[in-house]
C-alpha cells in the first residue's frame, strides 16, 4: 500500500478547499463597511455589494468547499 492510499484527498483536494475558503473570506471582506449607529444612520448599509454580491459569494465559496470535500481522488494503478 503507497502513502498516497493513505489520505482521503489528494492535493488538488487540498487547493479546491484553499480556493473555496479564499472566496468565502472575499464575500466576508464585501460585506464589511461603515456601520449605523443611533445618533448617525449609514445608508450603506443597504447597498448592493453588502445585500446581495457578498452573500452570493459566500454562498459559492461554500459550495466549491463542498465539492472539494466530496470529490473523490483518481486512483492510480499500482504496478507490481
Amino acid at each position: 500500500m503507497s502513502d498516497k492510499q493513505k489520505f482521503a484527498f489528494d492535493k488538488v483536494n487540498f487547493i479546491l478547499l484553499a480556493i473555496g475558503m479564499a472566496i468565502v473570506i472575499i464575500g466576508f471582506l464585501l460585506m464589511t463597511g461603515p456601520t449605523s449607529s443611533e445618533t448617525l444612520f449609514e445608508p450603506d448599509i443597504f447597498s448592493v455589494r453588502r445585500i446581495k454580491v457578498a452573500p452570493v459569494v459566500c454562498l459559492f465559496g461554500f459550495v466549491s468547499m463542498i465539492y472539494a470535500v466530496l470529490r473523490k481522488p483518481k486512483t492510480q494503478k499500482i504496478e507490481e
